[in-house]
């Protein structure tokens, strides 16, 4: 069961990281057309969309930050739970 729980932390860790290339390269308009960045937009959009729109001041909007603060709590906790058994 331990083995399984640290599987999983590792494949949502992998997410992690590919949320912070997503945040990343949306800072870049020139990425946004390719195939690479279509394929890590169906990968981390799913979980953002949850928070598009929260965070928004003028042209600025911070919902990626309270999505990722949000995930990297929500791996901590996880973390946490498996070190605990």
């Amino acid at each position: 069961m331990v083995l399984f729980l640290q599987g999983l932390y590792y494949v949502l860790q992998i997410y992690f990281y590919i949320l912070i290339g997503y945040i990343l390269l949306s800072w870049i308009p020139d990425i946004r057309n390719t195939r690479f960045y279509y394929y890590l937009h169906q990968i981390a959009d799913p979980y953002m969309r949850l928070f598009r729109g929260i965070l928004v001041f003028g042209q600025m909007d911070f919902t990626p930050i309270v999505g990722f603060m949000l995930y990297m709590f929500g791996l901590r906790a996880f973390q946490m739970f498996i070190a605990g058994l």
